[in-house]
């Protein structure tokens, strides 16, 4: 009888992958050092963080280095791991609607609308990167927060803030020099993110 190998199977086309223990889960954002290194150093957000606007967090560390340019884009030069209370990520995606209308989900579009302006929290879906930043063909999470769930995020979930800034510098270095197995060794566990209940 001839031996089988098993193949390794691609990742759903959609799936919450992140670095998470039993009480935390952290997501990535990148600010100005003016925003961001006040954040890493106090553990919170300062007073010039705008809670009136939708803030999105990314459980991805390599899609975050794609949008901010490993940590060198303008507005973008400061790269934070903010774990979070993995009870308040699960209330967000529960309060979340998805940021683009699917029929079979929503019906109407303006019953999508509707729901879209009142939820506190929006799911987006995009291609995850390699380390070549280049897109794969399945997705990585963006959760977008707004309202009540900012104030959440900003006064409740947050557990602690680090600057990963040197971290994206180093990863990319070594990928700039061919490196790859270095620089893989160095990403951040990212998990298949088992939901509650």
């Amino acid at each position: 009888m001839e031996a089988t190998h098993d193949r390794p199977t691609a990742p759903p086309r959609q799936q919450i992958r992140a670095l998470h223990t039993g009480s935390t889960v952290t997501v990535y954002q990148a600010y100005d050092p003016a925003l961001g290194l006040p954040a890493a150093r106090d553990g919170r957000f300062p007073a010039a963080w705008k809670r009136e606007r939708m803030t999105w967090v990314k459980p991805s560390f390599l899609w975050m280095m794609y949008r901010s340019g490993w940590g060198t884009k303008e507005g973008q030069r400061t790269v934070l791991a903010i774990e979070i209370r993995r009870d308040g990520f699960d209330w967000a995606l529960d309060h979340a609607c998805l940021s683009h209308c699917v029929r079979e989900l929503h019906g109407e579009q303006a019953d999508w609308k509707r729901e879209l302006r009142q939820a506190s929290a929006r799911v987006q879906w995009d291609p995850e990167r390699d380390l070549r930043l280049r897109p794969l063909p399945y997705r990585s999470l963006q959760l977008g927060l707004a309202g009540e769930a900012v104030r959440r995020y900003a006064d409740e979930w947050i557990v602690g803030i680090r600057d990963v800034t040197p971290l994206a510098h180093r990863v990319h270095a070594l990928v700039r020099d061919g490196r790859l197995d270095a620089a893989q060794a160095l990403l951040p566990d990212e998990r298949i993110y088992p939901r509650a209940g």
